[in-house]
């Protein structure tokens, strides 16, 4: 039996670490000890993971953010007694501790790595120092697994990994289905009317997501359109989600657009929309989102970054990045669709995420990756 350690930062909701717990939950007990360790103690999702049966979850007890030190000796003690094979990094510091732990401890080292090109000038100067500290240390790992092409060829053109592998995100259709009445319910719950068309970007209010360039294209949309209605879903710091709701007050969106905010239910919410977006402009790898839309039957329009494209497989719902134009455009194709041919569009975005998309690729992958290790 192979004995995998994980580490990651937290267990708050992010796609990431439903990754992770996808992945936990898939993988074969009978051939894999698997333990999770986080920095921080609590997390939405540590319930969930918690319940999973044959799994151990541990936590660093992490005080703050600059809290590093204190928890060098736990994680090496935890370490030695959990004694893993493979020690599993997801992303960030979590990558880069891995690589120390795994010399001293003698096990192999795997990165996880879930983003493409990021912009460095949207962040404090602790993101461009571990920038550099994660390429100096990517030569290192036994194996990085990206889930994007865009982020497999930023690694092997700026750094000296060893082997780097491509495993697309895994979703779970299961869960992620059309719920039509629930869908109901939540638009009820928005105000908005059974002949309305509802438009919706689900992601964290934060620079990469590009929300501005979603509330430009949602205010050209309402200038052409009456029975169209906007939604954002997510959450995120106080000043910039007070940034872009001012935005959206200077563009006339106050009686079209809803701030929902962090939501738990997102099967129905998807079921809500008629149309998803992804807006990113920089470093996205894999959208969970927009598979989650698809898989819930919601034809989606993204823009091209990281493995967006390739998720819907259809160019007419790529556009580039930052053009409010072509994303207005794009969804006001979908929007102006006789609505069995989008009914259409949904199953086939459904039968795509069933296809090439599903929990078990990933873990079937995964689980090659861990057993190459001689």
């Amino acid at each position: 039996m192979i004995s995998i350690l994980f580490l990651i930062r937290s267990l708050e909701r992010g796609g990431a670490e439903r990754q992770l717990i996808e992945l936990v939950k898939g993988l074969d007990k009978t051939r894999f000890r698997v333990a999770v360790v986080t920095f921080y103690d609590g997390g939405s999702l540590r319930p969930e993971l918690e319940r999973v049966p044959d799994i151990e979850v541990f936590s660093l007890h992490k005080a703050s953010r600059w809290d590093l030190i204190a928890i060098l000796p736990r994680l090496y003690r935890l370490t030695r007694t959990f004694n893993p094979r493979v020690i599993h990094g997801y992303m960030g510091v979590a990558n880069h501790l891995a690589v120390p732990l795994g010399k001293l401890v003698g096990a192999r080292v795997v990165w996880g790595v879930r983003a493409s090109t990021m912009d460095a000038s949207e962040y404090d100067w602790t993101f461009t120092w571990l920038s550099r500290l994660s390429i100096f240390l990517a030569r290192y790992p036994d194996v990085i697994m990206v889930n994007s092409t865009a982020a497999k060829e930023t690694i092997v053109r700026e750094t000296a990994a060893q082997r780097v592998v491509m495993v697309p995100n895994g979703i779970d259709t299961d869960t992620h289905r059309r719920m039509c009445e629930a869908g109901r319910r939540v638009r009820s719950e928005w105000g908005i009317a059974p002949n309305v068309q509802l438009v919706g970007l689900v992601a964290r209010l934060e620079p990469m997501k590009d929300h501005p360039t979603f509330l430009r294209a949602a205010a050209e949309l309402h200038g052409e359109r009456s029975d169209v209605r906007f939604v954002c879903v997510g959450d995120g710091p106080a000043v910039y989600a007070d940034k872009m709701r001012e935005l959206a007050g200077s563009l006339g969106l106050s009686s079209t657009l809803r701030w929902a905010g962090a939501r738990t239910d997102m099967p129905a919410v998807y079921s809500a929309l008629d149309v998803a977006v992804s807006s990113s402009c920089y470093g996205e790898g894999f959208s969970n989102a927009t598979a989650e839309a698809m898989a819930c039957e919601v034809p989606c329009v993204v823009t091209d970054v990281g493995e967006s494209a390739a998720i819907v497989g259809d160019r007419r719902q790529v556009v580039p990045i930052k053009d409010s134009g072509a994303l207005a455009s794009a969804v006001g194709r979908l929007l102006g669709m006789p609505k069995e041919e989008r009914v259409a569009s949904g199953d086939r975005a459904r039968d795509r995420v069933v296809r090439e998309f599903g929990v078990m690729k990933l873990v079937t992958r995964t689980e090659e990756i861990l057993e190459s290790f001689p």
